[in-house]
């Protein structure tokens, strides 16, 4: 089975933002990449609203069920109170739980499955009670599916920050691409499904699939903003569903 596809927003958000502008317009280019054969539509709202704005969230919840009801949202977050509100007023599909300071820039890291794991149990089994799938996102570590699922976690999602950073060093690479592979055999043996996720491209895309056949989806943002600035939002969602393929 094809990974499927959910775009990010993000980065599209954080260049609408520069400006007290409604252009790049999240929305619009959220229905391209859906009418292109993206599945769903992720975003990361961070306490600042430095990209993501919260009143974005219902827009994007009406887009899909107004117009693209197969398709999913997918909202990942650290839960804080005010997080979990923000899913309860928009019920995506799916909700990433990440371990994010509100001063990082981006995600860096996945859970500590064992220190975390009393924290995060609640909640998932709330979450899970109002009929969101739930997925834990972890560093490539094969002990991490097996606790997430212990947890009750529908999925994991993979990491893949190092293996993107990665792209100019082979030996590393191919480090990091085993590492993420050991990770989904795991999660094949714990019987939990595999999402992944960050600086995937086009390029580095096909191997990952290749050694984590497995996986189920790949959520990314920057990578396709990159690839939509030379190809168009619809020329980018085509070129990573051929990656997935691939």
């Amino acid at each position: 089975m094809t990974a499927t596809l959910s775009v990010n927003l993000n980065a599209v958000a954080m260049l609408r933002n520069r400006r007290d502008l409604p252009w790049p317009n999240v929305i619009s280019l959220g229905r391209v990449a859906l009418a292109a054969g993206a599945s769903g539509l992720t975003v990361h709202p961070r306490p600042d609203e430095r990209h993501i704005r919260f009143s974005d969230l219902p827009a994007i919840r009406a887009l899909i069920d107004d117009e693209f009801p197969q398709a999913e949202f997918n909202i990942e977050g650290y839960p804080t109170a005010q997080f979990l509100d923000l899913i309860a007023g928009n019920e995506p599909e799916q909700v990433t739980l990440v371990p994010d300071d509100p001063a990082q820039s981006t995600s860096d890291h996945g859970w500590n499955m064992r220190q975390d794991g009393e924290f995060l149990q609640p909640i998932i089994a709330d979450l899970k009670h109002r009929g969101i799938r739930v997925s834990l996102f972890v560093d490539p570590d094969p002990e991490a599916p097996a606790v997430a699922k212990a947890l009750g976690a529908d999925r994991v999602e993979l990491y893949t920050g190092p293996y993107g950073g990665a792209y100019d060093d082979p030996r590393r690479e191919t480090e990091e691409l085993a590492k993420l592979g050991a990770t989904g055999v795991a999660a094949a043996e714990a019987g939990i499904a595999v999402n992944a996720g960050h600086d995937l491209t086009v390029a580095n895309l096909p191997a990952l699939v290749k050694r984590v056949p497995n996986l189920v989806e790949v959520s990314i943002g920057h990578g396709l903003t990159a690839e939509a600035l030379m190809h168009g939002m619809s020329g980018a969602v085509e070129r990573f569903l051929n990656a997935l393929k691939a």
